[in-house]
């Protein structure tokens, strides 16, 4: 089993910057991919950005394309995304998955508990 331990959330003023982390730990080789998704309240899970543990990315929410960056460090078995030029529509629990080189959610079986980001305006 994967196990996943997000941090880095917090809150921060429009325009600003986070990383996210997410720390894996467990049989990690038995998944493809790390992804991270993201939700809001009364609204369903949204892909964010992905990444293979060979360190290739695929793609980002047109939302967030330009502002987040994906990235990995394999030594760690840790995933990073970077934001900058925060939104407050970026408002939302961020998620870390493990699972298939997949957009979809239910293709991710393996999830961290989760890192509330609030960006105030």
């Amino acid at each position: 089993q994967v196990q996943l331990v997000e941090s880095g959330g917090g809150l921060v003023q429009a325009g600003g910057s986070l990383r996210l982390s997410c720390a894996a730990s467990g049989r990690t080789v038995s998944r493809l991919a790390m992804a991270w998704f993201r939700q809001v309240p009364g609204k369903e899970r949204e892909f964010v950005a992905g990444i293979t543990w060979s360190d290739i990315r695929f793609g980002y929410a047109d939302s967030v394309k330009g502002r987040f960056t994906i990235s990995g460090d394999n030594a760690k078995n840790t995933v990073y995304l970077q934001m900058n030029s925060l939104k407050p529509e970026d408002t939302a629990v961020y998620y870390c998955a493990a699972g298939a080189i997949s957009f979809r959610d239910d293709d991710y079986d393996c999830w961290g508990p989760g890192t509330q980001v609030t960006v105030s305006s």
